[in-house]
């Protein structure tokens, strides 16, 4: 078992976890949710996600460094059950970008951002709605099985296999690949974007774990 720090996450032997970062502009809505929502799926699925090696986190490219998430943010996760305490927000740094192994971002002007850093991000870096249509497209058959490998080398083998459609499987409107910004806007409107972020979680942890979500 890896050793946790306050945001929870690990630090272990390098090829023993996988890293998944979530971005967006503030830290406090879109990403928060996202990060939380995934631990919460992971959570149902593997028990413990870190026992599987999976590592969630998130941060902002004008991130609000130390700020809580919006309040509006935390009642969409009570909403769904996943656990909103302890958030601290964080501007995205080099090292965010270095140790992560995949790159969910809000919309193509933050992945665009993650990629122009540098640190051969291009082939790990992608929107959250573009990931789900690439996934959604991939044979799970050809993934390593989750119990006989480990997930943290089927999800490293999902990456580079989302990597290899990119360029095949466009989204059909650049709208389709983006999720907005909720900040300012009233509770309904980040109940919306809370259940769009968890439709589009939904088969990405399920081809992450090779473990369906429950109906």
């Amino acid at each position: 078992m890896t050793a946790l720090d306050g945001r929870g996450t690990a630090e272990g032997i390098s090829g023993t976890t996988f890293r998944i970062l979530h971005v967006s502009t503030g830290n406090v809505c879109r990403s928060p949710i996202t990060e939380r929502l995934t631990r919460h799926a992971l959570g149902e699925r593997l028990g413990d996600p870190l026992c599987g090696g999976l590592v969630v986190e998130s941060a902002g490219t004008w991130g609000h460094e130390g700020a809580p998430m919006e309040a509006n943010a935390a009642a969409v996760l009570a909403d769904f059950g996943a656990d909103a305490s302890g958030f601290v927000g964080r501007e995205l740094l080099d090292e965010h970008v270095i140790r992560a192994d995949l790159v969910l971002t809000a919309t193509r002007d933050h992945r665009a951002q993650v990629i122009s850093m540098g640190h051969s991000a291009g082939l790990r870096t992608f929107t959250l709605k573009e990931f789900n249509r690439l996934v959604r497209a991939i044979d799970p058959l050809t993934l390593p099985d989750p119990v006989e490998c480990g997930v943290v080398e089927r999800a490293r083998a999902l990456v580079r296999a989302a990597a290899a459609l990119r360029g095949w499987l466009l989204a059909p409107t650049e709208e389709a690949d983006e999720v907005y910004d909720p900040y300012g806007a009233p509770i309904t409107f980040f109940r919306s974007i809370g259940e769009e972020i968890s439709v589009a979680l939904d088969p990405v942890v399920t081809a992450l774990t090779g473990v369906p979500g429950k109906d």
